[in-house]
């Protein structure tokens, strides 16, 4: 999967100060491309369909731990509990617009809608980052609750 950012998965993972792995690149590239975040299974899933051989369950584990503490990835819980993963490169994709979290099935879901304004902060207080997320059932789910 090819990224439409300016540095290849090999260069950022050389630039982070992480060995340059096949597996991390393909883990890179693969958050790179999604378009929401993903679960663990997800990814799996992803790799596993792909031509390569197949990641084990742990080794992607680790594979993400390390991303993750290197800042090439960020980690996030859902409505559920369960973990999700971003590249760190696409949160700039994501803040320009609401998402939406379906309380049932874990998904996250971007919507074609921009955040309110930031609150006006008292003096000395300085902003670093909104979230602004919306909860409730997706489609799929909600079909299922009806």
């Amino acid at each position: 999967m090819a990224t439409s950012f300016s540095a290849s998965s090999p260069e950022l993972i050389r630039a982070a100060g992480v060995k340059v792995t096949r597996g991390r690149v393909r883990v890179l590239d693969t958050l790179n491309a999604a378009r929401q975040p993903l679960c663990h299974a997800e990814l799996e899933a992803l790799l596993a369909a792909s031509d390569e051989a197949a990641l084990d369950r742990v080794t992607l584990y680790r594979i993400l731990d390390s991303l993750v503490a290197c800042g090439l990835a960020l980690k996030a819980v859902d409505t559920r509990g369960v973990f999700r993963f971003s590249a760190a490169a696409a949160r700039h994709r994501h803040v320009d617009h609401v998402h939406f979290r379906c309380t049932d099935c874990g998904g996250v879901f971007c919507l074609k809608a921009e955040p309110p304004p930031p609150p006006k902060l008292p003096r000395g207080f300085r902003l670093n980052q909104i979230d602004f997320d919306l909860r409730g059932l997706c489609a799929g789910c909600g079909t299922r609750a009806a």
